[in-house]
């Protein structure tokens, strides 16, 4: 395990171990985007080819929390993560798992290219007929499609309530991801080509197509999404079918949206540089931010205190580059210039420590943690101090 991951690890422990205080369930779930190449039997590419069901009986064989489906393109999957009450750090163990076997499970079907990257470049050849979003257009054109990950966060109580319906925890949680997601984009847009994906709808007229965020947003449709009643297409949330007709139509549904409100951060590109790890810890530290503001002085929390109004968040610009270009500053800079992880990781140290919660985390290991993923990036190897 790398310096970066190892650390993440740490801190992931740390705020288990006070949420477990708390009691207090945080609960965080991946969705992955991945391609392959599809084979060539005689002149024909097998489109679709992949036993995915094969696959997720590997997984499970494996003991990895997680399955794949088809995604919208063709030769296109999705890891998806089950609902097995696995913990965060579980969770982030079994993507990184995923990560490195899914390759060799392919390849036992005689797959030799998978990808985990931002963007498959020409990954499909169907575009959609103009103004339209089920009918393709005649011919081929290429299409470059966007491959994300995706983390929904939610927190259950200690009756097990998910607490993102109530009073306006939903709405905190999704303030802290908004306020905190710029400083730390290096952390979920890894690498280059993370960048040219967020502008694909606009550098190659794809807005029919794709649906992939330009921006840090808000709203229950935005690129860091709070889900109660409606998702990101308006849909109703939480619908069960009761009864289904003949068509496949369904008849009489339930709905209870409370069970399956979350927060979603949807600006994660897939790639083989993305650290579970730390995006685990990312999401529990603003779990953190969220939560301290509902403990009352015996720190005890309390959803029922109230809060001052949430004010609107305005959308807020991606950089554009991992690197300073122009007048734009690259994610490696905003990640060297924000304290707030550090700072998030130092209260909740001094958190643990009037707890008496036994830690292996350190005071200094949030500087180690800073230096280590930002020498990833840099060939001469980066001091930082305290601040």
């Amino acid at each position: 395990m790398d310096e970066v991951s190892r650390l993440a690890k740490e801190a992931i422990l740390l705020f288990q171990s006070i949420f477990k205080h708390l009691h207090l369930t945080p609960v965080v779930h991946f969705e992955l985007e991945g391609g392959y190449e599809p084979p060539l039997i005689g002149n024909a590419l097998q489109h679709n080819h992949a036993n995915l069901g094969r696959i997720n009986y590997q997984l499970a064989q494996l003991g990895i929390n997680g399955e794949l489906k088809p995604e919208y393109w063709r030769n296109q999957w999705e890891y998806v993560s089950l609902f097995n009450g696995q913990s965060p750090l579980t969770e982030a163990h079994d993507l990184a798992r995923a990560m490195m076997v899914l390759p060799q499970l392919f390849g036992q079907q005689g797959i030799k290219q998978v990808f985990i990257k931002p963007v498959l470049w020409a990954g499909d050849t169907a575009r959609l007929a103009k103004g339209n979003k089920t009918i393709f257009a005649n011919g081929t054109q290429l299409v470059h499609i966007p491959n994300a990950v995706q983390i929904n966060v939610s927190v259950k109580d200690s009756e097990g309530k998910n607490l993102v319906p109530q009073a306006d925890f939903g709405e905190q949680l999704q303030q802290s991801f908004l306020q905190s997601s710029l400083g730390c984009s290096l952390i979920y847009l890894p690498e280059e080509e993370a960048f040219e994906r967020l502008g694909l709808k606009r550098n190659y007229q794809l807005d029919a197509e794709l649906s992939s965020p330009e921006d840090i947003s808000g709203g229950h449709q935005g690129s860091i999404a709070l889900y109660k009643q409606h998702g990101k297409h308006n849909q109703l949330m939480g619908e069960t079918p009761l009864i289904i007709g003949l068509n496949q139509q369904v008849l009489l549904s339930q709905i209870d949206w409370h069970a399956t409100a979350r927060v979603e951060h949807r600006l994660g590109a897939a790639s083989l540089r993305y650290n579970p790890y730390l995006n685990v810890l990312f999401a529990l530290a603003n779990v953190f931010c969220t939560v301290k503001q509902y403990l009352n002085q015996d720190e005890q929390f309390d959803i029922s205190i109230k809060q001052a109004a949430i004010k609107a968040f305005i959308p807020q610009a991606l950089p554009t580059s991992l690197h300073c270009k122009g007048h734009s500053v690259g994610a490696i800079t905003l990640f060297s210039e924000q304290n707030w992880l550090s700072n998030t990781l130092a209260e909740a140290y001094q958190f643990a420590c009037s707890a008496r919660l036994l830690s292996a985390w350190q005071p200094e290991d949030s500087v180690r943690l800073k230096t280590a993923l930002l020498n990833q990036y840099h060939p001469q190897p980066v001091l930082l101090t305290n601040k």
